[in-house]
């Protein structure tokens, strides 16, 4: 016979999966709504139009300069037209393809990628981009996130990119995906995969004491390799380069629900820095829903560029900065929100520029193949050399 506890947990289950078929049907009902509307018009020889709001979390801006960047605040609309010749015609008649395809994936209860979607109408979508931005379009129509439309994406090393890769974690946590147990607790130097949907997840248990993000796989390896969750309570992920969605929204649902901190670890360089933001402020591509996956309270824990002379790492693990990696630097060094909410940030990726260097996470094996796991990430959370 069930616990008192055990029952509770299924009706709290029961509970989370009836109030996510009810939004899948409220969703539904709305797409199909405009979708006969948008017949209805075309039949009566009208032209209809969608109003689409544009999103803006960061711009170019200088510290001394408002701007209408926001979280939450629409910068803009764009009205698109379906009999117009022009640009935003086809926009539109590409967003109502898409539309037609996430109508049948909630009607059939079934998930696809971008990617999926593209190959279905490659003569009129013509390119990936094409179906990304409709996708981004029906979010901030109807309000919702990707994954309300049961479109799984497609990335790897950045949201445009067109391989499917999992993610990955380890450490001292435990959870259930749907019904399937994911126990990184009983191993914890052993990688799992990141879920692809949050909604599955339910009766989290963690005794970790803080969440470390690492940029990349390769160090993500030797974390595991050196045993380091065995001798740090902590969970290790890792996004292999730019986040995904399920990545970013991970998490920021283990830091939610769990209460702890979470540190970042990436490369010296400009790239690195960019993956860095990407945690912490979100992508401009998905604006619109910035505030929903970014983590705010993260905490770059490095490699910084002082790291070099810090650790007296030898000069042939030094990089020359390229035209690219200055240019990249640069943009990112404009943006807005580095100057209200991370001045701290912005100095230290200003000092990389002005010494026109960079170098790896790995350089850190150096003296040591083991020094980063055993020395520089224990070091610098236990002595709050973070910021």
């Amino acid at each position: 016979m069930a616990s008192g506890r055990e029952k509770r947990r299924r009706a709290v289950a029961l509970d989370d999966d009836e109030q996510r078929q009810e939004e899948a049907a409220a969703l539904l009902r709305r797409i199909r709504g405009l979708v006969r509307w948008v017949v209805a018009e075309v039949g009566a020889g009208r032209s209809p139009s969608v109003a689409i709001h544009r999103y803006q979390n960061y711009c170019a801006s200088t510290a001394a300069s408002p701007c209408a960047c926001s979280y939450d605040v629409p910068v803009g609309t764009d009205v698109l037209s379906l009999l117009h010749k022009d640009s935003h015609a086809s926009r539109l008649n590409v967003l109502l393809r898409v539309l037609l395809v996430v109508q049948q994936l909630l009607q059939q209860n079934k998930h696809c990628s971008k990617r999926d979607i593209y190959y279905m109408y490659p003569s009129i979508f013509l390119e990936q981009a094409a179906v990304d931005r409709a996708i981004n379009d029906i979010c901030i129509l109807f309000k919702c996130s990707r994954h309300n439309l049961n479109v799984v994406g497609t990335t790897c090393s950045s949201e445009d990119s067109i391989t499917l890769l999992e993610f990955l974690v380890m450490g001292w946590v435990r959870f259930l995906e749907g019904e399937k147990k994911i126990y990184c607790i009983t191993n914890v130097n052993a990688a799992f995969s990141i879920p692809v949907s949050i909604e599955a997840i339910k009766d989290v248990v963690s005794v970790a004491d803080y969440i470390l993000v690492v940029e990349k796989e390769t160090v993500f390896q030797r974390l595991a390799n050196d045993k380091f969750c065995e001798r740090n309570r902590c969970i290790v992920i890792t996004g292999r380069g730019y986040p995904d969605i399920p990545t970013r929204r991970f998490l920021r649902y283990l830091v939610e629900w769990l209460h702890l901190p979470a540190y970042c670890l990436v490369d010296a360089d400009p790239y690195g820095f960019d993956i860095l933001a990407t945690y912490k402020f979100g992508s401009l591509q998905l604006a619109y829903d910035a505030n929903f996956l970014r983590v705010p309270g993260i905490r770059w824990l490095g490699v910084f560029t002082s790291d070099f002379e810090d650790y007296c790492l030898p000069e042939c693990c030094l990089l020359q900065l390229s035209s690219e990696d200055r240019r990249k630097a640069e943009g990112i060094l404009s943006r807005c929100y580095l100057h209200r909410e991370a001045p701290e940030w912005r100095l230290e990726l200003d000092a990389m520029l002005q010494k026109g260097v960079k170098f790896e996470i790995e350089a850190l094996s150096a003296s040591s193949i083991s020094f980063l796991s055993e020395e520089y990430i224990p070091q610098k959370i236990k002595e709050g050399r973070h910021i």
